[in-house]
């Protein structure tokens, strides 16, 4: 790639500057000098802070061999707080500010506008050491579902967030396909070819999951750039903050043709994914993979530095290894990591039947990191023996596609996390955060992160209890007793079958017997809904002065919404007995419900920046600079929410709705609009005796796809005042259902 190899020496030089100045061992450092710089937490303070970042002082210390450790100290207005990497300081702030100062900084959601001008000193000398090494975040499909077209201010705010909650390793993709466009075209590919195998950006962590290619592209070269740019951008700033950038690694992806193009380098087809061609399998065995494989991690190299930690999984949701033993498969990709970045470490996700014994025992136990994606999914669960021995992180997939939904197995986390890093023999040395999508469900964020920073049990009741006191900044008994409902209720869900909530019925595609959005979701409430009404009614008797932070205004909207779409749930039976039994009246009643309570939970959702689909789309335009380029990003923002790709894909594959979410301007404009469809079709039948229309559902979704009518990108309306409409829409006891009630610890 002719065009980016000036900027791209550029970018080594500087990434090698950074990777001396911020990587070296703090303790190699001589004793007149700092152990590190702290500039780089010094400036993300004064972002999160800038009233009070003055107030701290921060200590750097030296690494010792028992691993990350920080301290906080001092008196009312000097803080000092003393740690082991420029994000270990930024920890210790995050701990200072939750249990002295007692205000939260979520993810998302804040209450740090109740910080006094001058801060309360700490309560006595703090030290935390970290239970676990590794302490990762972020799933191979974060950019895909959190937002693919988000620019730096959203990535660095992401950061900072990532580092004040204990983060050391961060999974980046941005700019992966820069690496593999320089790299294919030194094995004969033209640049039209690869720019139309890419698919646009908000699916490409399926492309480097070896899952599919070439859907919503072709991308443009400056689209390819721009994404270069911003990934070197993001890697630098974590190795600033003294975090470890996890670069995808390279395990055979080839675009169509290449054994043509590259004698001597076979391939696997791989077959289809959920309705998707899936891309070649380079024979990892050939002397052609190992010059691919270089000239990969040369490319990465120069566009983005070095790293100590590759991410590849091979094989992955029904891969076909052909005639290749995945042994020396494995064997061979672990060989040419190593032979690039010696000492680097291969991560894994634990996930279905990922990673096989026949890859574990194949290569260095040393160099593996899985990252279980399963940790609080099942029962019976023994990592240690199904993996080997090979270290692994206990890891939660609390959401999934981006869902709006509240709730995790949190009581599970706090039991299990301690049982399995404790018992003899254990192998477990991290914990991973590995939401699907994030920026939502900031509780279950905030406890699993500080696992890491605890060596005894997490008391379930209590942690809560805290929690509740410093989300809106202060102490309140309805605040209080809300968050208990919410403990004992979404926040309880057991362990067995899922590790995420229910979505809504309001997100499906019509059908009267819905029982979810997306196809692989639960199919029944995972607890008894009366808990969330009863916690909004208690949120909404919170005394004026918490009402005034963010984390109280998101939390109130979030809160009334899952209300509203657990109504979805018990609403939509009612309609279908009516339907079935030939009552028009009653049938009318309940669709004309349903009707308004979309409406309602649109206006809600209008009130809060966060819940917008205008911010959504606005990114995606953003970075196009001609027509066709905003129109291409658009669409690909759009379809991801939707269809998720192509009518094959969408249907017989069942991607649809995968990444559902309730958004204003996405339930008034795309799931509104399908169910008032639905249901009037209905009506007909009924008036008229005949069945109801067959209606194109996938025509009707794509059509959406394709258009670029603008959306607010403004919030509009009171959040209290519409979170008390929707408590005064429910029925005085909503009807529980079948459900698996979560446990109270």
């Amino acid at each position: 790639m002719r065009s980016l190899r000036p900027w791209a020496a550029v970018c080594a030089a500087i990434a090698l500057a950074l990777l001396t100045t911020t990587l070296t061992p703090a303790a190699a450092a001589p004793p007149d000098r700092p152990a590190f710089s702290t500039h780089s937490a010094r400036a993300a303070l004064a972002r999160l802070l800038p009233r009070h970042a003055s107030q701290f002082t921060l200590v750097p210390v030296g690494r010792p061999a028992s691993g990350d450790w920080f301290g906080v100290s001092g008196r009312a207005g000097r803080v000092q707080v003393t740690g082991t990497s420029p994000a270990v300081l930024l920890s210790g702030v995050n701990w200072y500010l939750k249990y002295s100062a007692e205000v939260d900084v979520g993810w998302p959601g804040r209450s740090t506008a109740k910080l006094p001008r001058t801060l309360p000193a700490p309560d006595g000398p703090v030290r935390r050491q970290a239970s676990v090494p590794h302490r990762f975040a972020l799933n191979d499909t974060d950019d895909g579902y959190s937002g693919a077209y988000r620019d730096w201010a959203s990535y660095e705010k992401q950061i900072d967030l990532l580092a004040l909650h204990g983060v050391n390793e961060v999974f980046v993709q941005m700019g992966a396909d820069a690496v593999y466009y320089a790299t294919l075209r030194e094995f004969g590919y033209s640049a039209g070819e690869l720019r139309a195998w890419i698919p646009g950006p908000a699916h490409q962590p399926w492309w480097l999951m070896q899952n599919m290619s070439g859907f919503a592209g072709p991308v443009s070269q400056r689209l390819i750039e721009d994404r270069a740019a911003l990934g070197r951008r993001i890697a630098n700033r974590l190795r600033q903050l003294g975090m470890t950038p996890v670069l995808p690694g390279y395990y055979g992806t080839v675009p169509p043709g290449f054994t043509e193009r590259n004698p001597g380098g076979t391939v696997v087809p791989q077959g289809t994914w959920v309705g998707f061609e899936r891309p070649d399998w380079l024979d990892p065995r050939t002397t052609v993979f190992s010059r691919v494989a270089a000239s990969f991690y040369r490319h990465q190299r120069e566009l983005f530095g070095d790293s100590a930690m590759y991410k590849m999984d091979l094989l992955h949701e029904g891969g076909r290894p052909g005639n290749v033993p995945v042994g020396d498969a494995a064997r061979a990709v672990m060989n040419a990591l190593q032979s690039a970045r010696p000492g680097a470490v291969w991560t894994l996700i634990g996930w279905q039947n990922n990673p096989s014994a026949q890859i574990i025992d194949a290569v260095d136990k040393r160099r593996l990191l899985i990252v279980d994606g399963l940790s609080d999914r099942y029962d019976g669960l023994d990592r240690e023996t199904t993996w080997h021995g090979a270290p692994y992180a206990f890891g939660t997939i609390p959401n999934f596609g981006g869902h709006t939904t509240v709730g995790a197995n949190t009581a599970v986390w706090a039991e299990r996390f301690e049982q399995w890093r404790t018992k003899p023999g254990s192998a477990l040395s991290g914990i991973a955060y590995l939401p699907e999508g994030t920026g939502g469900n900031p509780v279950a964020y905030e406890l699993f992160t500080e696992l890491a920073w605890r060596t005894g049990p997490v008391d379930h009741a209590a942690w809560f209890t805290a929690y509740a006191r410093r989300r809106y900044g202060g102490p309140d008994p309805h605040a209080a007793r809300a968050w208990e409902l919410l403990r004992t209720g979404p926040y309880s869900t057991p362990s067995g079958t899922w590790s995420e909530p229910q979505d809504s019925l309001f997100t499906a595609r019509p059908r009267l017997t819905a029982t979810s959005a997306a196809s692989w979701s639960p199919g029944a409430m995972r607890y008894d809904p009366a808990a969330v009404r009863e916690a909004l009614a208690e949120l909404l008797q919170v005394a004026p002065e918490p009402r005034t932070t963010d984390a109280y205004r998101f939390d109130l909207v979030d809160l009334a919404r899952q209300a509203l779409a657990n109504r979805s749930r018990s609403l939509l039976p009612e309609i279908k007995a009516a339907y079935d039994t030939g009552d028009l009246p009653r049938f009318r009643a309940g669709a004309a419900e349903w009707k308004s309570d979309m409406t309602l939970l649109d206006r809600l959702l209008a009130t809060d920046t966060r819940f917008l689909l205008g911010p959504w789309l606005e990114d995606a335009r953003s970075w196009g600079r001609t027509a066709a380029e905003k129109a291409a990003a658009e669409f690909d923002a759009r379809s991801i929410l939707t269809t998720w790709g192509h009518r094959s894909g969408s249907d017989a594959g069942g991607l649809r709705d995968y990444a559902n979410r309730e958004w204003s301007g996405l339930v008034s404009g795309f799931y509104a609009v399908r169910w008032t469809k639905f249901l009037n079709s209905l009506d007909t039948a009924l008036v008229t005796g005949r069945p109801p229309a067959a209606i194109d559902w996938f025509g009707l979704e794509n059509a959406w796809n394709e258009r670029h009518d603008p959306c607010p990108v403004a919030p509009s309306g009171d959040p209290v005042t519409m979170a008390a409409a929707v408590l005064d829409a429910l029925p005085a006891a909503a009807p529980s259902g079948p459900a698996a009630s979560g446990t109270a610890r």
